[in-house]
């Protein structure tokens, strides 16, 4: 148990508000933008295609777009990954999740892996845009996350980032199961990023309690589709543009992966 200070705006602030089902029409686009504009979220996380529509559809807000790369699996070559990168801040997004050559982190080639993240964060900073690298800890053990943050830290990205919500990961049964973000992970990106590195805590958040809890550990922005849910829980609580003193519990967060 911990207590944090915290403002309605501050947890608005730290939602990217996913729009990345494969279902996902342009309906339900306008639809997640519009949300995320009356709420006055971070961003709005979209497929790239959607990137153009995004900004068009936020351009009277404070709501900023951001586009995946190389989603979900990661498998891209790395000119793929650059040029969709390319493509998106062309088309307004100020912020790019990539997911990382999940394959090669684990066959321990870190000179790729090292080369696609300075090759798509240089694509992004010239395009003025951040990145975040994706790094699908449900498959990796701790030493393929420190390894990862050491590398984005010597690069300089804007995030570190846990997952993407769709590795799914097969079971010894056959069944396929998704854990997401993990407090040990959480605190194993914390422990091993340089200061000017933020964490993005993704995947199974889902609830206000999770939120204040990510939050003390020490993330400053989390990928949701809950997110009207988290903020009425928050003025359900008394939270408001004042900052308050909130407790936190670890809530629905496995300590282990």
């Amino acid at each position: 148990m911990s207590t944090i200070s915290v403002s309605l705006t501050d947890i608005a602030k730290m939602i990217d508000h996913s729009l990345l089902h494969p279902t996902m029409t342009d309906s339900d686009l306008e639809e997640g933008c519009a949300l995320a504009k009356k709420l006055n979220l971070a961003t709005v996380c979209v497929k790239p295609y959607a990137t153009k529509a995004a900004r068009e559809l936020l351009q009277d807000s404070e709501v900023m777009v951001c586009a995946v790369i190389g989603f979900p699996h990661g498998n891209s070559t790395t000119g793929v990954k650059v040029y969709e990168t390319q493509e998106a801040v062309k088309d307004g997004a100020e912020e790019i999740d990539m997911v990382v050559n999940v394959g090669k982190v684990l066959g321990g080639d870190w000179d790729y892996v090292r080369s696609e993240i300075d090759a798509v964060n240089h694509a992004s900073v010239s395009g003025n845009a951040i990145l975040k690298v994706i790094f699908e800890t449900d498959f990796l053990q701790v030493h393929h996350i420190k390894r990862l943050c050491e590398i984005c830290s010597e690069i300089g990205v804007g995030f570190v980032k846990t997952s993407t919500g769709y590795g799914m990961v097969k079971q010894p049964n056959g069944m396929y199961n998704y854990v997401g973000a993990t407090i040990e992970h959480l605190e194993v990106m914390r422990d091993n990023v340089s200061g000017n590195v933020q964490i993005k805590a993704s995947g199974g958040v889902r609830t206000l309690d999770e939120v204040l809890t990510v939050r003390s550990l020490g993330v400053t922005r989390i990928g949701a589709t809950a997110s009207e849910a988290i903020l009425e829980e928050a003025k359900k609580r008394g939270i408001s543009d004042k900052q308050s003193t909130q407790v936190t519990y670890a809530y629905g967060l496995s300590n282990k992966k």
